[in-house]
């Protein structure tokens, strides 16, 4: 009886095998023996399982199943693109055909760098992709695209701070600095949506912190954008960090040159300023000693800064100055709580790199 149940139980696994054996040799069969041509789009990013996802709703292959076993089995790294695939293909030679990378329209990588402005941007992107930096910038000011990406509610961290006028480019300092890779093809606006995805990413773990300060995130990253310019270890941020938020809290002005070049259109370390643009009552300029800027940030952000900035404004250090000044040879930032102080350590900087 024994044996009897054993040779029923092994028919069956025998029968169950035959059967997936057969659907795994249909599945991995081609659709048609019609050579019609469809275009195929990899999208970057995209998992190799959505990739088979996508073939089957295509029509491209009979299942998803067996090619879904077929590349657990396999190695090699799917390439973003645009391919150009046949319903007479099998579903091995169109894996192979994302493998090598056998494209009609390439996916670019492009490197946005911490601190740099949205119009620096604009000539990465335009030196990359299949757009200009006048198109870029003209999406990014879009007052239309602007207020549908508030009102939508999709983006969190986008409120109605970024559609005041006085701002110069609404969207500076919400694009995440970070490497992207893109299709060539793309858009502005695609490229826009995927970098407010990624901020989206990023802020994510500071999410509640940011909701629960007495700052709105829009002042926030106005404040890291300009931590982002004046420091750059992860201590001298913090610091910065509590010089601004010091004066802003007791009502002094901010008095940074990095606001004030953002105002003039001038990049520091680059072009000087005038007298009259050192003076100039634009929403950006905190050196103003009019009384107009004290206890105010500039408008909006000044670049884009990193989650690094962002972060040292959420948690500045429990330090108590008042003035900083970086040495302009070596980078290192110094700190000082009296205007004497202060002024004294500019007058020895100024020596120290006139003597270099």
């Amino acid at each position: 009886m024994k044996k009897k149940i054993v040779l029923i139980v092994l028919l069956i696994l025998f029968v169950l095998l035959c059967s997936l054996g057969a659907f795994y040799v249909w599945g991995m069969g081609a659709v048609s023996t019609e050579n019609e041509i469809k275009t195929f789009v990899i999208e970057p990013g995209t998992s190799k399982t959505d990739v088979v996802k996508n073939l089957e709703k295509a029509g491209l292959i009979r299942n998803q199943y067996p090619l879904l076993v077929y590349l657990f089995f396999s190695g090699g790294n799917i390439q973003a693109g645009e391919y150009e695939l046949s319903t007479n293909m099998k579903p091995t030679d169109m894996i192979q055909k994302f493998i090598d990378g056998d494209i009609l329209i390439h996916s670019m990588q492009v490197t946005l760098v911490e601190g740099k402005r949205l119009t620096d941007y604009a000539g990465v992107l335009e030196d990359s992709l299949k757009f200009t930096e006048e198109e870029f910038l003209a999406q990014a000011n879009d007052r239309v695209f602007l207020e549908e990406l508030v009102v939508s509610g999709d983006y969190w961290f986008l409120t109605n701070e970024i559609l005041n006028e006085e701002i110069y480019y609404p969207l500076e300092g919400y694009l995440y600095p970070d490497t992207y890779e893109f299709l060539e093809t793309s858009t502005p606006k695609e490229v826009i949506i995927a970098l407010l995805n990624h901020t989206e990413t990023k802020l994510e773990p500071y999410k509640t912190t940011i909701l629960n300060s007495e700052y709105t995130f829009h002042e926030i990253l106005t404040l890291a954008s300009m931590i982002e310019k004046e420091a750059n270890s992860e201590s001298d941020r913090k610091m910065v960090a509590q010089v601004f938020l010091t004066r802003l809290q007791e009502n002094w002005s901010l008095g940074s040159d990095v606001t004030t070049y953002y105002g003039a259109h001038k990049e520091i370390g680059v072009d000087e300023l005038t007298w009259n643009e050192l003076n100039d009552t634009n929403p950006y300029n905190t050196r103003l000693t009019d009384g107009t800027m004290n206890g105010k940030l500039p408008i909006g952000p000044i670049c884009n800064p990193s989650i690094e900035s962002i972060s040292a404004t959420l948690s500045p250090s429990d330090t108590h100055y008042y003035y900083f000044v970086a040495n302009v040879c070596t980078g290192e930032v110094f700190f000082q709580s009296t205007s004497e102080e202060f002024y004294q350590k500019n007058i020895e900087l100024s020596n120290s790199c006139a003597a270099n």
